[in-house]
């Protein structure tokens, strides 16, 4: 059988465009991710890593997170019983708990979280 050359062409075309598919699928290009806005603090980053904290640094940290609660006595109890055994407070006034496993851990009896 002879080969006309467009065969042989289109041959090649669909051998190359399978090749670069094949390649195309095993190599994925990552983007970085796009940095999240932080929110504002009076406070910098530091103090939000477990055991970054001196036990005199908790209040006024444990103030400033039971800022924008109803329930500020029980808050800041609780703020500062945590910060004294994890040395960290997570940033913000609210959520922010993966900054601080051991102060988003803490469960209470019923299994409820021990810190605002």
């Amino acid at each position: 059988m002879e080969w006309k050359p467009s065969l042989v062409i289109l041959l090649q075309y669909l051998i190359l465009v399978m090749v670069l598919l094949l390649v195309s699928s095993h190599a994925s290009i990552t983007e970085p991710p796009t940095p999240q806005a932080q929110p504002p603090s009076i406070f910098p980053m530091y103090g939000i890593t477990p055991g970054s904290l001196h036990p005199q640094e908790c209040a006024p940290r444990c103030t400033y997170r039971c800022s924008k609660t109803a329930f500020k006595k029980p808050c800041i109890f609780f703020c500062e019983k945590c910060c004294a055994k994890c040395l960290c407070v997570p940033p913000g006034t609210y959520g922010n708990k993966q900054f601080c496993p051991c102060y988003n851990n803490w469960k209470t009896k019923r299994g409820g979280p021990k810190c605002p």
